[in-house]
């Protein structure tokens, strides 16, 4: 069985896809790597295929109509046969280190007969020659843990897809599937299954590379404005799913790290919208916080509260070096 299952959706890819698949074959035999090609245009299919004919027991490459980003992420779970599921954008890149400590990890648990629902991992932001690399000191390390067991996360250290392992079995039991054609669907890849997770693993070691600086980018400030329809419609699909206040008294650690998550999400829609500052803006703005008074009034009051605590912090939650759009929160404090 194949420890580790690589999606890489793909669209028009060519000019970085193989630095990201050459930095997951380090894993060898022990890894697949799906490259799911999302109708691209250019020749990311043709250089898919010239890796699945050289690494044929490795590498699976999937081709399907575009469906966006979200579609990618479902299709390769719904073929992946590795024990875990980890997705890795076409731009962004492994430590070939690190990959092989994840997999030597992952060769313990199989071994101890031990089942881990997340496995969690560092990751680094690569900008103009600059990095900023994210770890948890909140949460134990080389030992298995439970939420109750953790310290609370700092700003601008939740849980991203980059620094997610999801027990590919595990993920399937939520029956999460992402929406298509729809941006920033990251979001909820992370924050639905957390609410199903009982055990966890850190290991402290700096695994995903996330590279910022192309202009077609959907964390660059100008795309992320345009976008504002589709980070407000993440954002309700994450405030319909579950309720944090549920999980009160059974898991409270659990509600208060899923309250910040979601009061970043409202405070990233909030800056948006008032940094386009059209009168279709702030009309938006009302109506996504009037439909979560609606929706649960005790909610709202929670999520009121985090998001004014939230919006002093974006620029470490951001955590992107240079991102002008942080430099603006201050603005509507």
């Amino acid at each position: 069985m194949k420890l580790i299952s690589f999606a890489i959706p793909c669209y028009n890819s060519q000019e970085y896809m193989n630095h990201c698949i050459d930095s997951l074959l380090v894993g060898k035999e022990e890894v697949e790597i799906i490259i799911i090609n999302d109708g691209s245009k250019d020749d990311t299919l043709k250089i898919a295929k010239e890796y699945e004919q050289k690494h044929p027991h490795i590498i699976k490459v999937i081709d399907k109509e575009n469906g966006g980003h979200g579609s990618g992420v479902n299709k390769g779970l719904e073929v992946a046969s590795g024990l875990y599921y980890k997705v890795v954008d076409s731009d962004d890149w492994a430590d070939e280190e690190s990959v092989k400590k994840i997999l030597n990890q992952i060769k313990k648990f199989q071994k101890q007969q031990t089942k881990v629902d997340l496995l969690i991992a560092n990751y680094v932001y690569e900008k103009d020659n600059q990095k900023k690399t994210i770890r948890y000191r909140n949460l134990p390390e080389n030992k298995l843990f439970t939420w109750q067991d953790i310290k609370p996360f700092k700003i601008g250290e939740y849980l991203l897809m980059h620094s997610v392992f999801y027990r590919t079995d595990f993920l399937r039991s939520t029956k999460i599937h992402l929406p298509e054609h729809t941006f920033y669907v990251d979001n909820i890849f992370v924050y639905l299954p957390l609410f199903e997770v009982k055990n966890m693993y850190y290991l402290n070691t700096d695994f995903y590379h996330y590279f910022i600086g192309r202009e077609d980018q959907s964390v660059n400030e100008k795309i992320m404005i345009e976008r504002i329809d589709q980070q407000i419609k993440v954002t309700q699909i994450m405030l319909h799913a579950k309720n944090p206040l549920d999980y009160q008294k059974e898991n409270p650690k659990l509600m208060q790290y899923q309250l910040h998550y979601l009061a970043i999400m409202l405070s990233i829609c909030t800056i948006l919208l008032k940094v386009k500052n059209t009168v279709g803006s702030k009309k938006k703005i009302q109506n996504l916080w009037n439909e979560l008074k609606e929706y649960d009034m005790r909610l709202y009051r929670r999520l009121r509260y985090h998001s004014l605590a939230s919006l002093a912090c974006l620029p470490r939650v951001l955590a992107v070096p240079g991102y002008h759009l942080a430099q603006k929160i201050y603005k509507f404090n």
